[in-house]
């Protein structure tokens, strides 16, 4: 898993029929200083994550088993929202404060 933050929504009217219904976000990833770095990825979305929260991310053939779905053409998962991280017991990110700390 990754770390990233929801820069964006992506809406696509035409795609397979497997996607319908799937709500897709813009990612940019985060380093391990918190910085955000220069890589971005679309993911989908199912567990409601909203623009600038910090959320993990699965990526590759575990995205499609948790669809439970191997037909979905999916790459990039957005599997949770992050509350806080921490690093060598610093605090580096508080979903309360929407910010780095």
């Amino acid at each position: 898993m990754q770390i990233a933050k929801v820069r964006g929504t992506v809406v696509s009217t035409q795609k397979t029929r497997s996607m319908t219904g799937i709500k897709l976000l813009l990612l940019q990833f985060v380093d391990v200083e918190g910085n955000l770095t220069s890589n971005y990825e679309v993911a989908a979305d199912l567990v409601g994550a909203g623009i600038s929260e910090w959320v993990l991310v699965s990526r590759g053939s575990a995205a499609r088993i948790e669809q439970g779905n191997q037909e979905r053409p999916l790459d990039a998962l957005v599997v949770g929202i992050i509350d806080t991280v921490s690093v060598d017991n610093n605090s580096l990110y508080s979903k309360k404060n929407n910010e780095r700390t």
